[in-house]
């Protein structure tokens, strides 16, 4: 149950009340939202932005691995590192409060060749495609000068880039199913073209020691090993002195910023802006060794010290860790001793999500048709929950973030609302109406059941009540954990096809995989789990074998030392986050195609072997056929008459708790790389769609090429969906999923239309559904308010929608700004309605 209603007296103190409505399904539709002129006008630079590519940090980094390639390989990536941050260029911008790059100007893309840089070359040369500022979306200006530097420093990478040694350390059997090298069974191009990032540091504890303190540690453990030592005292020297290295970097970057503001403010006229130069050059030198005093320059820390772990590692979902909890103390502090205003607080939060947002990475052509985003990605946060104790943990800060989205509504940072039954009402109605406005964003968590499945891992509850979402929903203890989560996308129906084909792909004919006949010899639907079984068992193996493969690339070509510096038990071990380092180590691979499976179970086993209206060997023909000539069939597949997953019946929800079930255990508790285990997730951010691209006809009436079903939701194939008792029959279908056994995490997404969500009995009704969905197990949730019709308006009259967002999957975007297929998966999801 929610808990009571705050008193009046303890209710929160925040720009805007907490049960302010700004209006449902309207994203999009406001301008000049926040109170303050300064993020307004910051807003409109940054959404009217052209994105380009910068060649600074990849020049830099080029020339310092030439100088120190004598050198070990994690003293040279940290001399490198502290060369980029030594002599990159640095911005500051007229109105910004908050100064930090990530070795690129604003809306400008830096590139990591120690990762990956031929794809860049290939797709210049490539007529085939368009060229990226003619791209439909995620659209680049690149000027003929960056081209020629790529061209130059391209070949200095061939045979060491990350994504070459990965190439070339896969054997035969690994690769054949991942999309790297083979039949895309596994995509694993997410961590072969860049770095692992889907990290959250220990905020409090860099805010309280400062970079000098943490540096003091190092030090000290440097000065105590003995001369003559253990081999593995001659790792930890190394690492501990890459660490200084690192860290010497990172002072020089914040100190630069400082001198950079000082000289700004001694030619600035305007009096006012001279004084937020000054106090922002004070801000930069004071934490650039020492620990934060106040909200202004805890803010300033976080928000740097993140974007180095940007700099350094090239990964996604870098999270920005639990905000509340982080600056809760900066802010009580500012407000008694009267430092800074609460509502010049919110304008500094405000202004760190545009600064986020002005991120820039960019991506190759086919990345962008089915993750489309022009942002960097997953720069998440979180509020809300409980404490250490279980214990409400929501403070003023907790109001003042959400009010900040509703203020800016763009589409970073990826926000998480932890929900708790000991969190008051009036968090709850302050989430929902935020939720209301219809950008997708935020996502909640049910808290209480993420504990419960971090605990099955072993975290003590203390910890596992600290955990934060990292970038889409993923589970970890902040400063303790490396995830390597979204570790692979493991494409399940592509392994149903091609155990009804005897282990061989149907599109291609090719034997790959273990033959246990075909649909059309099987007797039994027993004999149909059997087959599926040994396929799905022996393709997760061959992608356990490449990731693990892909792990140890990692930890012996990119090294991080700066990140191991935030991370809790790197410094005591002496050991590199990337080999072990962190107190928990685990690897997160994701099950695709959930629903497509269920239902494509539910069909055989209804229509071939309890009615007995098709023959497998008739279905085997369908299927090859693609539906064609058997629309008929197709049609009644796709009807009521036939069990779907998601309508609360227990016929076809039986086969998805069997298929995840089957997952989990073929994935679950295995050995990784790093010391630590394999955790299961159920979800395909928007994976969904190249899943079904290379996959063929499937039972359930999907055609070959058309998007798998996403996430957990049910499916919807040919834009005809499958649940059809509405939002209490998905969330009973659902809810009967063991989620606290998917610890990698899972994700629901629902489409609502706006009318369904209006007005007073529109929120009860919204909140009462996601408090019984929570109550009955279910881990997460997260919305579209939005129609068809919008949608379809947006696709054909784009410039009047450009500031539409949506909810993609774990991330949001403007809708106008997807790929056209991702937008068509979209508005086939199902509309629901109470």
């Amino acid at each position: 149950m929610i808990a009571e209603s705050l008193t009046k007296g303890n209710r929160p103190e925040a720009i805007e009340p907490y049960d302010k409505v700004w209006g449902v399904g309207v994203s999009g539709l406001d301008e000049n939202i926040s109170p303050f002129p300064r993020i307004n006008s910051m807003l409109e630079k940054t959404k009217d932005a052209v994105s380009m590519v910068d060649t600074e940090r990849a020049v830099i980094l080029t020339k310092a691995y030439e100088k120190y390639k004598g050198d070990p390989q994690i003293i040279k990536v940290a001399k490198a590192f502290r060369d980029i941050l030594s002599q990159v260029t640095i911005h500051i911008d007229e109105e910004e409060l908050i100064a930090g790059e990530i070795a690129a100007p604003a809306w400008h893309a830096p590139l990591y060749p120690d990762f990956s840089v031929q794809w860049l070359v290939q797709e210049m040369d490539d007529t085939s495609i368009p060229d990226f500022s003619e791209r439909s979306n995620d659209k680049y200006v690149i000027s003929d000068e960056v081209r020629k530097v790529v061209r130059e420093i391209a070949p200095k990478w061939d045979g060491v880039s990350n994504v070459d040694l990965i190439k070339k350390a896969l054997s035969e059997e690994e690769a054949k199913g991942s999309t790297l090298l083979g039949n895309g069974m596994y995509a694993n191009d997410l961590y072969s073209y860049n770095g692992i990032g889907h990290i959250c540091i220990d905020y409090p504890m860099l805010l309280k020691t400062g970079f000098g303190g943490i540096k003091k540690k190092v030090a000290e453990k440097l000065a105590q090993l003995e001369t003559g030592s253990t081999p593995e005292a001659s790792k930890q020297r190394l690492f501990w002195q890459a660490q200084l290295i690192s860290l010497e970097g990172a002072i020089t970057y914040f100190k630069r910023y400082a001198q950079l503001a000082t000289e700004m403010a001694a030619s600035c006229k305007d009096e006012n802006r001279k004084s937020e130069l000054l106090r922002m050059a004070s801000n930069c030198g004071w934490v650039a060794e020492n620990p934060a005093r106040d909200f202004w320059e805890a803010v300033q820390l976080w928000y740097l010290a993140t974007n180095l772990i940007l700099i350094e590692s090239n990964g996604h979902s870098v999270t920005y860790g639990r905000f509340d909890i982080i600056m809760g103390p900066y802010y009580e502090k500012s407000i008694n001793e009267g430092i800074l205003t609460r509502e010049f607080m919110q304008e500094l939060i405000e202004s760190s999500f545009i600064k986020m947002d002005q991120l820039r990475k960019i991506r190759g052509f086919g990345e962008t048709i089915i993750a489309s985003g022009i942002g960097w990605g997953g720069t998440a946060l979180n509020v809300g929950g409980v404490d250490a104790d279980g214990e409400d943990a929501v403070n003023d800060v907790s109001y003042m973030v959400l009010d900040a989205h509703a203020h800016t509504r763009i589409t970073n940072p990826w926000m998480g609302v932890k929900l708790s039954e000991k969190n008051p009402k009036e968090f709850w109605i302050k989430a929902f109406n935020v939720i209301r406005i219809g950008t997708g964003e935020p996502k909640i968590y049910n808290d209480e059941k993420v504990v419960e499945s971090m605990t099955k891992y072993g975290v003590p509850l203390s910890d596992a009540r600290d955990w934060v979402g990292i970038g889409c929903v993923e589970p970890e203890v902040p400063g303790y954990t490396y995830g390597w989560h979204d570790a692979d996308y493991f494409n399940t129906a592509k392994v149903l096809t091609f155990a009804l084909n005897g282990g061989r792909d149907p599109a291609t004919g090719e034997q790959a995989g273990p033959d246990r006949g075909t649909l059309a010899d099987f007797k039994s639907f027993e004999e149909v789990k059997e087959a599926f079984e040994v396929q799905l068992k022996y393709w997760i193996d061959c992608m356990v074998s490449t990731i693990n493969t892909m792990d140890m690339v990692h930890q012996q070509n990119k090294p991080l030392p700066y990140l191991s510096l935030l991370v809790n038990d790197c410094i005591e071990k002496g050991k590199d986050i990337s080999a072990g380092g962190a107190r928990y180590n685990y690897t997160g691979p994701q099950c695709v195609g959930l629903a497509t499976v269920a239902d494509a179970l539910s069909t055989i086993r209804q229509l071939v072997f309890d009615e007995k209206k098709i023959t497998g060997e008739e279905l085997m023909k369908v299927l090859q056929d693609n539906w064609e000539g058997h629309e008929a069939l197709r049609a009644y597949i796709n009807s009521d008459q036939v069990h779907h997953y998601g309508n609360d019946d227990d016929y076809a929800d039986e086969m998805a708790q069997y298929v995840m079930n089957k997952y989990c255990e073929f994935v679950e508790h295995r050995p990784n790389a790093r010391g630590g285990e394999f955790r299961p997730g159920v979800y395909s951010v928007s994976i969904n769609v190249p899943c079904g691209m290379g996959c063929t006809a499937t039972p359930d009436g999907r055609v070959s090429g058309e998007a798998v079903s996403d996430c957990l939701g049910p499916a919807h194939p040919g834009g005809v969906s499958h649940d059809v008792n509405g939002p209490l029959a998905v969330a009973d279908s659902l809810a009967k999923l063991d989620q606290a056994r998917i610890a990698n995490g899972v994700i629901l997404n629902w489409k609502f239309t706006p009318d369904t969500l209006s007005g007073d009995i529109g929120l009860d009704n919204f909140m009462n559904l996601m408090q019984g969905y929570f109550e009955k197990g279910g881990m997460q949730s997260q919305f579209n308010v939005t129609s068809r019709e919008i949608l379809q308006k947006a696709q054909k009259e784009p410039q009047k929608y450009k500031n539409l967002m949506v909810r993609v999957a774990g991330y949001s975007a403007f809708f106008t700004e997807l790929s056209p297929e991702l937008q068509s998966d979209l508005i086939g999801r199902t509309e629901l309605s109470f």
